[in-house]
């Protein structure tokens, strides 16, 4: 539990925005295993049912294993059923209905908008990284990820 608490020094502006007297710095502990949109979330940001939406399409997201290995694969190879065939990994039919819950999840939130989710809620890339990386100016991306939220939202049913 420690490792997932650290405290940051944080240093206050420069200029008269500091009074005489004041301490030079302060500091906060800051929990690192807390998710980009967990931090939207606690600082109202999005609503608890954008929240939910995103839980779910993360949710279906890990289920479907989609994400990138990382390490090495040691499970034993299987042997091949035909000529040229590898059998690398068998999915299971949850991973199978995950995998399709998550693309129609994405697919109902839009053209475009599918790059912030994955960004914030699967990979969890801060805000700050993935407007730089789509291009998009300072805090366009929390409206247009409320947006798709919002979307995701109303594909899983969520009140």
């Amino acid at each position: 539990m420690a490792r997932l608490l650290k405290e940051r020094v944080l240093e206050p502006g420069i200029g008269a925005g500091r009074a005489a007297g004041a301490p030079s710095a302060r500091s906060v502990i800051v929990n690192m295993a807390e998710s980009p949109l967990g931090w939207l979330f606690s600082r109202g940001f999005v609503t608890e049912r954008q929240y939910e939406a995103g839980e779910r399409l993360r949710s279906d997201w890990e289920r479907a294993q989609l994400a990138p290995r990382i390490t090495m694969a040691w499970d034993a190879t299987p042997f091949a059923r035909g000529r040229g065939s590898s059998l690398g990994s068998d999915p299971t039919g949850a991973q199978l209905d995950a995998k399709r819950r998550f693309q129609e999840a994405i697919a109902s939130a839009g053209p475009g908008l599918a790059d912030i989710l994955w960004r914030i809620v699967c990979a969890g890339e801060g805000m700050r990284d993935a407007e730089t990386a789509l291009g998009w100016p300072a805090r366009a991306g929390k409206l247009v990820l409320t947006f798709a939220l919002d979307r995701v939202a109303n594909y899983y049913r969520i009140r």
